[in-house]
């Protein structure tokens, strides 16, 4: 009885499902197919033999790996990049959204959005070279102005601290625009007679704000705060790179250009897998962390 139903639920769905196909088929080639390459950080990968006619060698690349202190400081660099920029870029976009949403001139916010999304579709090599023509030592535009004032140039890209400063604020300009635009699909959705009884009671700006426009962005709250603690051991590789130089590489040196400098450069294959599936399974472990912890606050409440 029940595959009689679910047959003839298909049948008249079949439209439905026939959309799911090319995205379903999408993930399953480029996805999960390649997961089959796992098995590479249990073997000693040799590129002529193969996968399937390497050396098994069981858990020995994963010691091999932890006891490096270059890892250990990468993961402490990895961890510590993408904390800060959770404090620091996390709230801008919901700040950005919620000013834009308050402006009441149309012409205005269509303009202020359109500057805000811009660096986002603006690639991470074209905006090195813009961080190097601010904020560069010699000849950044920065330090033009603070040198012709008589004061000393400020090491923005080659002091571990200023650099640090310099990575989280260009991140910022990077993101938030393009953050904006998930808390503003949200806003749309809050009903307006909320504001008018508002209105009625005599509340003020903030007071909306407070009362009404955040506690009704919870949930998208929530939900970008366990994707972004999902990619908490994650981090992109072209911003640390292109940003960072041998000068600040204690603080700019992560994961993922460790994985590239061993893995590409070097050809060992093994130990970059190894730590590929490393940041996997702890980018698991902080989602559902994170998934379990919004639903045990959401309980507490409702009570």
């Amino acid at each position: 009885m029940i595959a009689l139903n679910a047959i003839l639920y298909f049948k008249r769905y079949w439209q439905m499902y026939a959309l799911l196909f090319l995205p379903v088929l999408y993930f399953a080639i480029f996805k999960y197919g390649p997961m089959y390459g796992i098995i590479i950080a249990f073997k000693d990968f040799n590129f002529f033999q193969g996968i399937n006619g390497s050396e098994w060698i069981g858990l020995d690349a994963f010691r091999e790996v932890f006891a490096m202190p270059d890892f250990t400081k990468t993961l402490r660099n990895t961890l510590m990049l993408n904390l800060l920029d959770l404090m620091v870029s996390f709230p801008a976009p919901l700040i950005l959204a919620v000013m834009l949403y308050e402006l009441k001139i149309t012409w205005f916010k269509k303009i202020s959005q359109t500057i805000l999304y811009i660096p986002h579709f603006i690639s991470w090599v074209i905006i090195g070279g813009i961080v190097y023509q601010v904020f560069g030592t010699q000849s950044g535009m920065i330090n033009n102005i603070v040198t012709s004032m008589g004061f000393d140039a400020i090491p923005f890209l080659t002091d571990k601290n200023d650099w640090l400063f310099t990575y989280l604020i260009v991140g910022v300009w990077q993101s938030a625009g393009w953050g904006t635009i998930i808390y503003l699909a949200a806003l749309t959705g809050i009903n307006r007679e909320l504001f008018e009884a508002a209105d009625v009671d005599g509340a003020g700006r903030f007071r909306k704000i407070w009362s009404i426009t955040l506690p009704s962005l919870k949930p998208t709250i929530v939900t970008l705060l366990i994707i972004s603690l999902g990619n908490m051991i994650a981090i992109g590789f072209e911003r640390p790179y292109i940003i960072g130089n041998t000068s600040v590489r204690d603080y700019s040196d992560v994961l993922s250009t460790f994985v590239y400098r061993v893995g590409i450069e070097s050809g060992q294959y093994t130990i970059a897998t190894v730590v590929g599936l490393f940041q996997a399974v702890v980018g698991l472990v902080f989602v559902l962390g994170a998934n379990y912890a919004s639903k045990k606050l959401a309980d507490q409440s409702i009570l």
